[in-house]
């Protein structure tokens, strides 16, 4: 795994395709998914409000399913950008960098 990625998990840090959301101090949590575009498992199968509430009552689940949500948003971009080399439209995509996340 990803130290990085680790490290804001466990500091219950998010990341998307807006910027980070700290979901300790999310306002509203609401039952969105934390990317509505994300395809991975944590976001398929938990709603934010319940990833907060598995980091206010101090549960090691919730680091390891932002874990596991950080990686797959950074893997992701990754294939996105591997993607955009090889059909040679990284230029266009780092313009429009919001819509490859």
């Amino acid at each position: 795994m990803d130290c990085c990625s680790q490290r804001a998990a466990r500091h219950a840090c998010l990341y998307t395709s807006e910027g980070r959301v700290l979901i300790k101090n999310a306002r509203t949590p609401g039952s969105a998914a934390h990317r509505p575009k994300c395809t991975c498992s944590v976001c398929r199968r938990y709603s934010r409000a319940y990833l907060r509430h598995l980091f206010a009552a101090g549960e090691i689940t919730a680091a390891i399913l932002a874990t596991h949500h950080n990686v797959h948003f950074y893997l992701d971009i990754m294939r996105q950008i591997r993607e955009a080399i090889e059909f040679g439209n990284l230029a266009n995509s780092h313009q429009d960098a919001r819509a490859l996340c």
